[in-house]
């Protein structure tokens, strides 16, 4: 039998912080990842450039049933802490919009960094190796794995969510949390496509790979970014972000003329050039293809000087406010996180450990607390690993 000082379950994001942050503090670590490589999520993500961090994350930008959970470890290790990290490793890096910093070569050059750090701090990392059962200890936790039975006092859970089960994805994390008396909210993908059917299927068959800007309406928010057509429906920043807040069944918005006022626009066409066709309007705006399918498929495809007044408000209304219900989402396969996870009322915002059962931690993804696109997720994770490593 083992023993040691901690036992990291899960070799991501938050694993891999809490991790180098505890072993700097000159606790024994060991981290058991199930999968054959850690920090696999880090390297698939942003394209192969890892999106690590945003400049301006802040509290408003993640969603949770206990929305000032978040408040506490955000503050305490901010992005420009991170920041510091990176830029002490010599890892070149650029904000590509937003506030999104991104890597200029490769994801691996974040990995390579964490792993480094995890290194120099003694950290014990085991891939290929899976945890069987866990049991509470007078003094910790006793775990039976693959490399036999360990030891800890502090158990760290960081196994993430369901998102992208290709990367090894599994709801192990929940069942530890009911394990040990926690409460774990509904889950369900979240900054993942929508689907569509009938004829909006059609639609995004045709312009699949088309991209456009828009402004992106629904459950309440707005979000101001480019959604592109997929031969299974919409994706693209605009459609991700809005997905985390969409219901089956609803609608949402999609404005195509973010930088107009679609009436007035219309009108001002309709003067310029009534004997033009919509779809060479459109054309000035949208790709040629694009603006003559939407043309067609709003039934409009004429000169402007023969829309009415009414049917130019109509078209407007396509133009700005144009309601899509899509069929579902593309769900955990391709989704970047997952929504709901360990109820967060039942652990501390300050130290992420269980208010149920002590030596318990949980930090990222299991967690109740999700981010929206652009950076914010991974710096919920090096934040709620780090708090939990001050402690554990």
């Amino acid at each position: 039998m083992r023993s040691t000082d901690v036992v990291i379950i899960g070799a991501g994001a938050a694993g891999l912080m809490c991790a180098l942050t505890a072993a700097a503090r000159g606790r024994e670590v060991l981290v058991i990842e199930s999968s054959n490589k850690p920090g696999k999520k880090i390297l698939m993500s942003g394209g192969g450039r890892c999106n690590f961090t945003n400049m301006y994350a802040e509290p408003a930008n993640y969603f949770s049933q206990n929305p000032n959970f978040c408040k506490s470890a955000l503050a305490r290790y901010t992005p420009w802490d991170f920041i510091g990290m990176v830029a002490d490793h010599g890892v070149p890096y650029h904000e590509k919009k937003l506030g999104q910093l991104f890597c200029d070569n490769r994801s691996k050059d974040i990995l390579q960094m964490l792993l480094g750090e995890c290194e120099r701090g003694g950290v014990d990392l085991r891939v290929n190796t899976a945890v069987h059962q866990i049991e509470r200890t007078g003094a910790g936790y006793l775990l039976t794995t693959d490399m036999g039975q360990v030891t800890a006092t502090s158990l760290v859970v960081a196994t993430g969510g369901l998102s992208i089960p290709t990367l090894g994805a599994t709801g192990f994390g929940y069942d530890v949390a009911r394990q040990f008396g926690h409460d774990v909210l509904p889950t369900r993908a979240g900054l993942v496509p929508f689907t569509a059917n009938g004829p909006l299927k059609d639609l995004c068959t045709e312009l699949s790979g088309t991209s456009a800007a828009s402004a992106v309406r629904g459950g309440g928010q707005s979000f101001r970014e480019n959604l592109l057509f997929t031969h299974r429906g919409l994706s693209g920043p605009a459609i991700l972000q809005i997905s985390s807040f969409w219901n089956p069944g609803d609608a949402v918005e999609i404005d195509l003329l973010p930088d107009h006022d679609a009436l007035e626009w219309l009108q001002a066409q309709q003067a310029a050039r009534p004997d033009s066709e919509l779809k060479t309007v459109l054309g000035e705006v949208f790709t040629k293809k694009m603006a003559t399918l939407l043309a067609e498929f709003w039934g409009a495809a004429k000169p402007l000087k023969r829309f009415t007044a009414a049917e130019l408000r109509d078209l407007a209304g396509h133009l700005d406010a144009w309601r899509v219900v899509p069929a579902g989402t593309e769900g955990y396969r391709t989704a970047e996180v997952t929504l709901g996870g360990v109820d967060t009322r039942q652990v501390s915002s300050k130290t992420m450990e269980s208010l149920k059962s002590p030596g318990l931690y949980f930090v990222g993804e299991v967690l109740d607390v999700t981010g929206h696109l652009g950076g914010f997720n991974f710096q919920w994770a090096w934040a709620s690993g780090h708090a939990a490593a001050q402690v554990v």
